[in-house]
């Protein structure tokens, strides 16, 4: 099954016809403009042989959601995802591993003034 966040969609909102390459640059996060400028150059190379395959993905592509993302960070997290999915759960772990270490540095700071705590702590395992 695949998430809401991580579907091409066509992006009505940043069209200029269907809103096939505004939806491949949110897809990709790749800018927009240099989106267009390729199929705009894919149009030269093939002497406009792609244009049926556009119309298509015009037709076959669902809308994009209109709160597809709560704001600007989770759209480039999205995008993240979409591009490198190993990089950003590397970058998950590695934040949870940070966040794990932070906390262990608390209870240590907790722990050690507070002997009476410290005690139940270790009752407790």
């Amino acid at each position: 099954m695949t998430s809401k966040h991580t579907t091409l969609y066509r992006d009505k909102q940043n069209a200029r016809l269907m809103g096939v390459c505004a939806g491949i640059a949110d897809y990709t996060g790749i800018d927009l403009l240099w989106v267009r400028l390729g199929f705009i150059a894919l149009i030269a190379m093939t002497s406009g042989g792609i244009l049926p395959f556009y119309f298509l993905a015009g037709i076959a592509l669902s809308k994009k959601p209109a709160h597809l993302y709560v704001d600007q960070d989770e759209q480039r997290y999205w995008q993240r995802v979409r591009q490198s999915p190993k990089r950003t759960a590397r970058e998950i772990r590695a934040r949870f591993r940070d966040v794990d270490r932070r906390l262990a540095e608390v209870e240590t700071y907790y722990v050690t003034s507070n002997p009476r705590l410290s005690a139940e702590i270790e009752r407790l395992r």
